[in-house]
């Protein structure tokens, strides 16, 4: 069998409602249209399995892969525990106009309801237009009559929290938690392998034929924390060629990396795959063995399990997001 290599994936792009050019203008997306609103960067949604583009294994889906090189890919405990169905789902956001406010199951709800994942996440605020801002969590705490009480009276904005972005800001997003993506903003979101939303106010839109948007207000009510949080912002330092942390969940463990020389990453203690969502600038991916990648600002690369020793040279100054399961 031939030696795995760093892939890269067709991206899966989908028109929406909300989306816009920035994508395509931004981060080089160039058969998007001016209504995608989403970039699939690496998916295993049934449906929406991602392509490999590079190298001998180019047209291969990563469902096969994984059934083919298994452990080697992925790692060997995610392998165990989740088969031939990729972890995680990567994606770019363009957010031309606001989202819907909506809300995901937890992995407990979802087996019961859909029989899949829940589905927990985190946004990477890439760039924005001026003032931009979403909506993340309650800005009190409120208990399920009240929550009712705001949305019949077309009023749920009223206990919300919003929040203005600025580029790099991270919000890490368990399932549960109300959310909104506000006009303007472009980020980067990595999430479970799972689809499942529910939509629960659409700003009363309506589509081509002059229909309303379907809402899962019942199951919404199922799955939302109404818990008040302090703080729903990730803060982090970064520190100019220094992996830091930004999110450290059980589902994924995500770094942020800018740099301006080259960088060695050794994975020896980790039994997972490696993702690169290059956000800034270019580099060159080198691994021990097998040919050099280069990575440009909108590409995402899939490390295997197996490659353990790599060189990130970049093309002046660059920045990635690394992600991997712990």
């Amino acid at each position: 069998m031939n030696q795995l290599y760093p892939l890269k994936f067709k991206p899966i792009l989908k028109d929406v409602i909300w989306g816009g050019s920035k994508l395509k203008q931004e981060l080089n997306k160039t058969k998007a249209s001016d209504k995608c609103g989403e970039s699939w960067e690496i998916s295993g949604v049934n449906g929406n399995v991602s392509v490999v583009e590079n190298g001998f294994l180019a047209g291969n889906n990563l469902e096969e892969l994984i059934e083919t090189y298994m452990g080697d890919l992925v790692g060997d405990m995610i392998y165990e525990n989740f088969g031939t169905q990729f972890p995680l789902l990567i994606k770019f956001i363009d957010a031309n106009d606001q989202l819907s406010i909506q809300v995901h199951p937890d992995d407990e709800m979802a087996l019961e309801e859909h029989n899949c994942a829940g589905k927990t996440e985190m946004w990477y605020i890439i760039d924005h237009k001026p003032a931009a801002e979403l909506i993340v969590g309650f800005n009190k705490k409120v208990d399920p009559e009240t929550y009712i009480n705001y949305l019949e009276n077309n009023k749920l904005t009223e206990i919300l929290n919003f929040e203005k972005v600025v580029k790099g800001d991270v919000f890490y997003l368990p399932a549960g938690r109300i959310h909104s993506i506000g006009a303007g903003i472009l980020l980067a979101e990595i999430q479970q392998t799972s689809d499942i939303t529910y939509r629960i106010f659409d700003w009363n839109r309506t589509d081509k034929e002059g229909n309303p948007r379907a809402l899962h207000t019942d199951l919404a009510l199922k799955a939302i924390d109404f818990n008040f949080y302090p703080d729903y912002k990730n803060h982090y330092e970064e520190t100019l060629n220094k992996t830091s942390n930004i999110v450290d969940s059980p589902y994924f463990f995500t770094n942020i990396l800018q740099f301006d020389k080259t960088i060695e990453k050794d994975y020896i203690l980790i039994d997972s795959f490696v993702i690169y969502i290059c956000i800034e600038g270019k580099l060159t991916v080198c691994p021990e063995q097998g040919d050099n990648i280069s990575l440009t600002k909108g590409e995402t690369l899939l490390v295997p399990a197996t490659i353990k020793n790599l060189e990130l040279v970049p093309d002046g100054l660059s920045k990635i997001i690394e992600v991997y399961i712990n």
